[in-house]
């Protein structure tokens, strides 16, 4: 058996991209005029509305959302179609999500601004090339 680098099974090694996404997501809040408080984990964000209520989801809540994520460039790569909303596992998803969500309240609106590592890391998506620092706008319609 060979140690070749390009086996199938064997998940590329990730690089910390940290510094460069940190950089990278300050200066596009600095030239979007905007002031985001910055979780411990390196996600920014910016709570437009906390929502209602006392209970915040968990990492594990299933949440039903309205949101739109987009690349620092400004192109949308997804978003909830006019109104509907979709529901969704927390614990499925990446962890900026995990992170971002629960800061937030039943009918509460954030903007998250989540470095690479946090979001797809090298896994490419539709839309979304390799270490692609995200942001994505999101309302907790509800959650359990």
């Amino acid at each position: 058996m060979s140690c070749e680098t390009n086996n199938p099974f064997v998940p590329e090694p990730v690089e910390d991209r940290f510094e460069e996404d940190e950089a990278a997501i300050l200066a596009y809040l600095e030239e979007n005029n905007l002031t985001a408080e910055r979780h411990e984990s390196g996600v920014h964000y910016i709570i437009e509305e906390e929502g209602e209520g006392s209970e915040f989801p968990t990492a594990f809540s299933t949440v039903l959302v309205r949101y739109k994520g987009y690349l620092l460039d400004g192109t949308v790569f997804d978003e909830t179609e006019d109104g509907d909303a979709v529901q969704f596992n927390l614990a499925n998803l990446i962890n900026g999500w995990r992170i971002g969500i629960p800061l937030i309240k039943k009918g509460g609106k954030i903007q998250l601004f989540i470095p690479s590592n946090l979001g797809y890391a090298n896994r490419e998506q539709p839309q979304i090339p390799a270490y692609s620092p995200l942001i994505f706008e999101i309302e907790l319609v509800n959650f359990n």
